[in-house]
């Protein structure tokens, strides 16, 4: 699973490194370094080839005449890319998807158990405030729905 988070920085060709237990994950859990690539909630998420093909299996069933989830698809699986590291751990993020998550040099891949988000930094900094604020809100409502 994708745990932590790390501070890294594109360089001028759109690359990222990967951090190395991200890597590990890659390669023991899934056996690949390939990735989807799009853009959700502000930010680049990531998901192992797997994984994504368990979204798109899932979603798939949902019905497409209905508005809202036709602009959530176009949004959601227009920006999807294929992607995968380099013999030097590193992603090359589309310019498209740079843009359109607003990401600059500096960033914070973080781990969200089956992929990780690249964030801009200065973003990144304003969602953990947000976070910060309706946590224990959050916490209760995910202990409820688990039964705890």
């Amino acid at each position: 699973m994708f745990r932590g988070r790390f501070e890294h920085v594109i360089d001028s060709k759109g690359r990222v490194s990967i951090p190395s237990k991200f890597r590990e994950v890659l390669q023991v859990h899934y056996r690949s370094e390939e990735l989807v690539l799009t853009v959700y909630d502000s930010c680049v998420v990531a998901f192992p080839m797997e994984e994504w093909r368990k979204w798109e299996e899932k979603l798939k069933e949902l019905p497409l005449l209905r508005g809202e989830i036709k602009r959530f698809f176009r949004y959601f699986f227009s920006g999807a890319v294929d992607c995968k590291l380099d013999d030097h751990g590193r992603l090359l993020i589309p310019l498209q998807l740079r843009i359109q998550a607003n990401l600059k040099k500096e960033v914070v891949l973080v781990g969200m158990l089956k992929g990780f988000e690249i964030w801009d930094k200065e973003k990144w900094e304003e969602e953990m405030k947000k976070c910060e604020e309706s946590f224990d809100q959050i916490s209760e409502m995910i202990a409820e729905r688990m039964g705890f």
